[in-house]
């Protein structure tokens, strides 16, 4: 598994990137202030931060608990996005629809739009993480991990 260290260059490089990227995106298409959607982005972008650090360190502990290893497949790879992304909406929701002035309804349109984006790029993002900064897998048989 990863280290706390690498976990965090994860979560902060992710984040960076993202914001990079979705600041204009998110301003055009929505035709937000910048610096409103800057706002909502940096916070929303601290709020994933917080989450990508917990959510990876449980969905990992579980992939050791029910597969005893922590190689991801494909499939693997969706269902991490997926469950990340989910769990993450109903963080950021209240936050953007208070401070924007819209019904959550409207908050959740505009988050729903941006969900493909950041589906694509969290698939994306994990599986470059990956290749750059590769780990050693393991499979665990009883409770002592084995490298494969």
């Amino acid at each position: 598994m990863r280290t706390h260290r690498d976990r965090i260059r994860h979560a902060v490089g992710f984040e960076i990137i993202a914001l990079i990227l979705s600041i204009p995106i998110m301003s055009f298409f929505f035709d937000f202030d910048i610096k409103d959607i800057g706002v909502i982005a940096i916070v929303g972008s601290i709020i994933a931060t917080i989450w990508n650090y917990g959510f990876n360190i449980v969905f990992d502990k579980s992939m050791v608990k029910f597969k005893r290893s922590t190689f991801k497949t494909p499939a693997i790879r969706v269902l991490h996005v997926l469950l990340f992304e989910g769990g993450l909406l109903l963080l950021y929701l209240p936050m953007v629809s208070w401070y924007l002035g819209i019904s959550l309804w409207q908050a959740f349109i505009m988050d729903a739009s941006l969900v493909g984006f950041y589906l694509a790029y969290t698939f994306s993002y994990n599986w470059a993480y990956d290749k750059i900064f590769p780990i050693q897998y393991f499979k665990y048989i009883k409770n002592r991990a084995v490298s494969i």
